[in-house]
């Protein structure tokens, strides 16, 4: 089966408020893209994909006026892509949501959350009492985009725990000055490192009663992305990983915690306007719990640049550049 990750930069723009896709030369909200040219692009990427399930990260809105299983499944059936059933979770209002688009002829999809209010790890609705800042008071933190927990079960009668997560950015938005840089990134970490932990907790939970994990999303994090990660001593992505029994596993995380010096993969790519380039970061990954990592799968980062195959394929290479500023992973995995 091929798992897959996909946060699409936007792809609520794409669409009206009756789902439709808008699929003209008028601009789409990424920077000098047309609506139609985006949506052909990620036709072309969804379609080379060919993925059985795709967590779809930044997926269209869902609010009194609009509906995200509506645009996917309009988008799947526009280009006649074979995940065209679709299930989400709790609603944000950043019109960024999570879901999957997925093939019901392989899988059997349900959103189940679990999470006990006063628990470790409540309901990702809910709210997680932990102390951020080491004053002896609890801080109440909440999800902005809660993950979306499923159970999937393929065919052959093989169960899997799904979690698509998009946790918090640690970018400072909004800041005026060097010191408000610096408290706002701060803040934003403490935040996104305890978001970090309430998935750690859930995945702990999982893994100990038998389940078999998949983690996939984006975590907004790598390690040495930035030069708050010392304060804190561990990455967001090496807190979901985990360590011992209930550890997950993702390959790219793996090499990029190797050393500073290593050869870094990246699942995403941003235009800086200063200093007049590109900056490229590992983002997105395909976490999967040991039981899985023992059937031997094949992670792949779908980059234009540095993934031979897609290089080779020019249509393929430009509706990549095109459709996001991520790309997709995915993971081959025999179950």
């Amino acid at each position: 089966m091929r798992f897959a990750t996909y946060n699409v930069e936007w792809f609520d723009a794409l669409f009206d408020n009756k789902g439709r896709l808008q699929r003209d030369g008028q601009w789409s909200a990424r920077h000098n893209v047309t609506r139609g040219q985006q949506s052909d692009a990620l036709g072309t990427v969804f379609t080379a994909m060919d993925a059985d399930a795709v967590m779809v990260i930044e997926a269209p809105d869902t609010n009194s006026k609009r509906s995200t299983t509506k645009a996917l499944v309009n988008f799947s059936e526009t280009y006649d892509l074979r995940t065209r059933e679709v299930v989400t979770g709790f609603v944000n209002t950043t019109q960024q949501e999570i879901a999957l688009l997925y093939d019901p002829d392989v899988l059997t999809v349900s959103h189940t959350p679990k999470g006990g209010e006063d628990g470790p790890a409540p309901r990702f609705d809910g709210v997680l009492h932990i102390d951020l800042d080491i004053d002896a008071t609890k801080d109440a933190v909440t999800f902005s985009k809660p993950p979306l927990e499923v159970h999937a079960r393929t065919t052959q009668g093989r169960n899997l725990h799904l979690i698509g997560a998009h946790l918090k950015s640690k970018a400072p938005h909004g800041a005026r000055n060097r010191d408000e840089v610096m408290q706002m990134a701060i803040a934003n970490r403490r935040k996104q490192l305890a978001q970090a932990i309430w998935l750690r907790r859930r995945v702990d939970d999982l893994v100990s009663s038998g389940g078999s994990v998949i983690v996939m999303g984006d975590l907004n994090d790598g390690p040495g992305l930035d030069e708050y990660e010392d304060l804190f001593g561990r990455s967001s992505v090496e807190i979901v990983l985990g360590q011992g029994d209930t550890a997950l596993f993702d390959p790219h995380a793996d090499t990029a915690l190797s050393g500073r010096l290593a050869g870094r993969p990246s699942t995403a790519r941003f235009f800086l306007p200063r200093p007049d380039r590109f900056l490229q970061a590992l983002l997105d990954y395909i976490m999967v719990s040991k039981d899985l990592r023992a059937r031997q799968g094949e992670w792949r980062i779908w980059h234009p640049f540095d993934d031979p195959k897609c290089w080779s394929d020019p249509v393929l290479r430009d509706a990549l550049l095109l459709a996001s500023d991520h790309f997709p992973v995915t993971l081959d995995i025999d179950l």
